[in-house]
């Protein structure tokens, strides 16, 4: 049976110019800085993406720079694939429009839960490239990921969370966090994210059972991936 998909984000970004957000979208340092993974982009050619054993290589379909990007759409043999486009469009007044379109199609009786978990996590996505240019735009971020301890009761753990992070309830958006001063700039069932001054820190509900970090970082913090690890081990 299977499910096609298509999903719309649109945003304008008051003091943030067309270049900066063709930085953020169209180069590995910027796609680094707010996505997943480690990124390469080939310009009009292939965006390249790494994260653990999921290293995909999607051909550029639409290149012209400063306001138009698409790459993605190639087919798996099961009739899977997923495609991105982004329209950027800049604005009297020093403000810029970005438009994000995602779409594609999961194949098999048990789309749902792939579905799930896929729009949660862009969600979280969407919001922290919308965060990273409106806090961050121009610099680039060190990519770190963390791997948690196994969870049964994702409700409870978003619970523990907040309590660890200072709060008497699952962290919500706009919360403020024991976490180095931070603000919670997005939090939905499968996902919370914090902003500090110099990072972007996010928890996600990893398949199968496990919560991962996923943090960008844009100074330099003595925390790596194994220290996360242990930050995260008491969640359990």
């Amino acid at each position: 049976m299977g499910h096609a998909f298509e999903g719309v984000n649109e945003v304008e970004l008051p003091g943030v110019t067309p270049e900066q957000v063709w930085e953020a979208i169209a180069t590995g340092p910027g796609i680094d800085s707010w996505f997943m993974g480690a990124n390469e982009v080939e310009p009009g050619a292939v965006v390249r993406q790494a994260f653990g054993d999921y290293r995909p290589a999607h051909p550029v379909t639409a290149w012209e720079p400063g306001k138009h990007l698409a790459y993605g759409g190639e087919k798996e043999p099961d009739g899977r694939f997923v495609a991105y486009e982004f329209l950027v469009e800049g604005r009297d007044r020093g403000s810029t429009v970005l438009r994000m379109v995602a779409s594609g199609f999961l194949p098999g009786d048990d789309w749902e839960d792939e579905f799930e978990a896929m729009t949660a996590g862009g969600e979280m996505f969407w919001q922290t490239l919308v965060t990273y240019l409106r806090h961050f735009a121009g610099r680039t971020a060190r990519p770190l990921t963390a791997f948690g301890p196994p969870i049964t009761d994702w409700p409870a753990l978003w619970q523990r969370l907040g309590r660890k992070l200072g709060l008497d309830h699952a962290p919500r958006t706009g919360d403020r966090v024991d976490l180095d001063g931070g603000v919670v700039y997005f939090a939905n069932a499968q996902t919370v994210g914090i902003r500090t001054g110099h990072a972007l820190y996010r928890f996600f509900q990893g398949m199968p059972g496990v919560l991962i970090a996923m943090h960008t970082v844009f100074a330099d913090d003595h925390r790596d991936e194994r220290t996360w690890s242990t930050w995260m081990e008491d969640l359990a």
